[in-house]
């Protein structure tokens, strides 16, 4: 297992991290199989999306928000329940195909940490 930390600067956001899990999958030295990229906390999550117009990850932001709104009368003593509510809609983990030493992704598809209770420093664990 590899892994690495991101630190969120927002509330809300969408950070990528495709070439830091790149890296992670080249250390680990395998060739194929499949990659398993988690995040181990309850309010951030990842994600697998476009990675070429920023308003996309902006957009999902603006959604979730509609969604799953701050001020919601949630019973959570902490205040953060959004923030959970969210991570699990996007899930903790995402699974990718590795072939000849290679993430095997789509055109437009990137990896993204989802932040939802910043801002924080994240972990990302690659195996």
């Amino acid at each position: 297992m590899q892994t690495f930390s991101v630190k969120t600067n927002r509330r809300t956001e969408m950070i990528a991290i495709t070439s830091e899990v790149t890296t992670a999958v080249r250390a680990l030295g395998r060739r194929a199989g499949m990659v398993t990229v988690f995040v181990p906390h309850t309010t951030s999550g990842v994600t697998i999306n476009e990675n070429a117009d920023p308003d996309v990850c902006a957009d999902m932001a603006m959604a979730l928000e509609r969604l799953v709104p701050w001020n919601a009368g949630y019973a959570h003593a902490e205040g953060n329940s959004a923030a959970h509510v969210r991570a699990s809609l996007m899930g903790a983990s995402i699974n990718l195909p590795l072939v000849d030493g290679l993430l095997r992704m789509g055109t437009w598809q990137g990896i993204y940490l989802c932040e939802f209770d910043g801002p924080r420093t994240r972990n990302v664990w690659v195996y």
